[in-house]
């Protein structure tokens, strides 16, 4: 799978809350980081339990918007990420930065830079 596709794959399962498909996207030994929370998490059953308690608090979406290879091999695809409450009230609207490590065809790490 091509890196755009398998980045494509990714964003429209956690849009979709398909946790079971993102993680097919992903390294079994993959760090994420816990925006919602700080810090990271690792492995998928660390992502299942952290995007599960996110979601039963905010409603996040992201889309892609931009993808550039990096000279070291990372991935930086620029992101429009909103988020609301379970209520609709907006909390964040706006651009930012998600820098993957790509592993054996798989997602091995996603770091976060602000624009």
């Amino acid at each position: 799978m091509k890196n755009q596709d398998l980045i494509s794959k990714a964003y429209a399962a956690f849009n979709a809350r398909d946790i079971d498909a993102a993680l097919t996207t992903m390294h079994p030994e993959v760090q994420w980081p816990k925006a919602f929370e700080g810090g990271y998490v690792s492995g998928h059953n660390e992502i299942r339990n952290y995007w599960t308690r996110q979601w039963a608090e905010i409603n996040p979406t992201v889309e892609p918007t931009g993808f550039t290879e990096r000279p070291d091999g990372t991935l930086e695809i620029a992101v429009h990420q909103i988020v609301k409450d379970l209520q609709g009230a907006v909390l964040f609207d706006g651009t930012v930065k998600h820098i993957y490590t790509v592993q054996e065809g798989l997602l091995r790490r996603m770091d976060i830079e602000l624009v």
